[in-house]
């Protein structure tokens, strides 16, 4: 049984890697990326929540990442503490995308200690998103990260690789963002209610920032 799941995970992965980069290198006709309004007008405070810190990301990171624009803040209301990550991408044609936290977070010395999903109710709708529990040392984190594209969120990055490319034959576009939320331990026990109260509160904002 593992046998043929990686295989059917190597098989998929290829098909979308060669439908890909047959979209992308093929294609004639031009992209029409949408403007974005700037991440760094996102609003300070939002319900309860207001701007605790302003991040800044290395140029050596902006280069690795190559997005077109991102935000990283920390936030703070009297229920606890979150930092806000977004980096946005104008295209993928030409390399740029975004980095899968389960990569990134090991590469930075985070270990996850157990991963899934989740569903967030907002207003009337539900969302998917990923949700991660991941250390450092003694040191532990709640992650809650998914891809935001054209109105849609989107945990898996599957999913992700084949609305591109669905996206890029009907519309011609291929602009997508990370959203990642970090809840910091030890917060009495509540970082799971932090997170989604957190996303619950922020994410009307997010989709507002990023086109639809």
């Amino acid at each position: 049984m593992t046998s043929f799941l990686g295989n059917k995970f190597v098989r998929v992965l290829t098909l979308v890697l060669v439908a890909q980069a047959i979209l992308f290198y093929s294609a004639s006709r031009g992209e029409s990326a949408p403007n974005a309004a700037p991440l760094s007008a996102f609003p300070a405070k939002i319900g309860p929540w207001h701007l605790v810190s302003q991040g800044i990301i290395e140029q050596e990171e902006l280069d690795i990442l190559k997005a077109d624009d991102t935000l990283t803040r920390v936030y703070g209301s009297p229920e606890g503490v979150a930092s806000l990550f977004i980096a946005y991408f104008k295209t993928q044609r030409t390399g740029q995308s975004p980095h899968s936290p389960k990569n990134c977070l090991p590469g930075s010395g985070w270990q996850p200690s157990s991963s899934g999903t989740e569903d967030v109710a907002i207003g009337g709708d539900m969302i998917h998103i990923n949700r991660y529990l991941v250390s450092k040392g003694e040191t532990q984190s709640l992650v809650l990260y998914w891809y935001q594209s054209h109105g849609r969120v989107i945990a898996d990055e599957f999913k992700a690789k084949f609305f591109l490319i669905e996206d890029s034959i009907k519309e011609h576009r291929s602009d997508t963002a990370l959203v990642r939320v970090v809840v910091p331990f030890p917060q009495q026990g509540h970082e799971d209610q932090i997170g989604s109260d957190f996303v619950k509160t922020f994410y009307p904002a997010i989709k507002g920032y990023l086109p639809n």
